[in-house]
């Protein structure tokens, strides 16, 4: 029986902080100590929102204030009891849920624990 998956992406910058650390740390150690299968962080190259202008990565930008996307695939399961603290943790920010369907994995089976 399949069990549904979901992935979250989390649209952040590299700006943000929780608890006077960078919000992308804090948000892949919180993952971690929940025991999720996995986690990405992905820096930009560049990025809007509708409140800027363009940024750009480029030689002169390093450290700019670009966009993080954070994803993470788990159990439906899993990511129901981790989700409030997220939402918590970047209020501020877009986060979009999106069920999938995972068609292999080098990391096994996305494991349900009750």
């Amino acid at each position: 029986m399949k069990q549904k998956t979901v992935r979250i992406s989390m649209y952040i910058n590299e700006a943000d902080t929780w608890n006077r650390r960078p919000l992308y740390l804090e948000v892949l150690g919180f993952l971690n100590e929940n025991g999720l299968a996995g986690a990405t962080v992905l820096r930009t190259v560049a990025g809007i929102t509708g409140h800027s202008q363009v940024m750009t990565a480029t030689f002169v930008d390093i450290g700019a204030r670009l966009p993080l996307v954070i994803e993470f695939i788990d159990t439906n399961e899993k990511i129901e009891k981790i989700l409030p603290q997220l939402v918590k943790m970047a209020n501020h920010r877009l986060i979009i849920r999106e069920e999938v369907e995972v068609i292999t994995t080098n990391y096994g089976e996305i494991e349900s624990h009750n």
